[in-house]
């Protein structure tokens, strides 16, 4: 069997780009919150433009492209509400909105870090982020706000 691993370094972003990221993904799903649209099977998507990098884009069987990843926000907030709460799973933690804000940026720092990982310097990339419900099979997007972030 063949290992399709890639083989690369991770960079992990830097505390600027961090903040960038947490400050945007906040506007964000405050945003889809106060809509009234967090619901069980909103996500979190992301796709990485990286400057040189040139290569299509993937599609599913019903022909809609393919984020490079994507979040359950359910697993981090309750959904139908207009505030992000933290899920039950929170409940026990000594500041619950703090550890699943923090838990969240992490998975997600995380999946950016990958990523990015052919370029060595972020400065460039850029990150098109989506939040909301997508029509299942077909792909299209029920409910969605977004934001394009460029990488420094």
């Amino acid at each position: 069997m063949r290992d399709h691993t890639p083989n690369f370094t991770m960079h992990e972003l830097s505390a600027e780009n961090r903040a960038l990221i947490s400050t945007t993904l906040q506007q964000l799903l405050e945003k889809l919150a106060a809509d009234g649209k967090l619901t069980a099977d909103s996500l979190l998507e992301f796709w990485v433009e990286v400057p040189g990098v040139k290569r299509t884009r993937g599609t599913f069987r019903g022909g809609f492209l393919m984020p490079d990843s994507f979040v359950y926000l359910s697993d981090y907030f309750l959904p139908d509400t207009t505030t992000l709460t933290p899920t039950a799973a929170y409940g026990e933690a000594d500041m619950p909105l703090q550890q699943a804000w923090g838990d969240l940026l992490d998975e997600f720092y995380y999946q950016v870090e990958i990523f990015t990982s052919p370029v060595s310097v972020p400065k460039g990339v850029t990150l098109e982020l989506w939040a909301g419900s997508r029509h299942r099979p077909e792909g299209e997007w029920i409910y969605a706000v977004d934001r394009k972030i460029e990488l420094r």
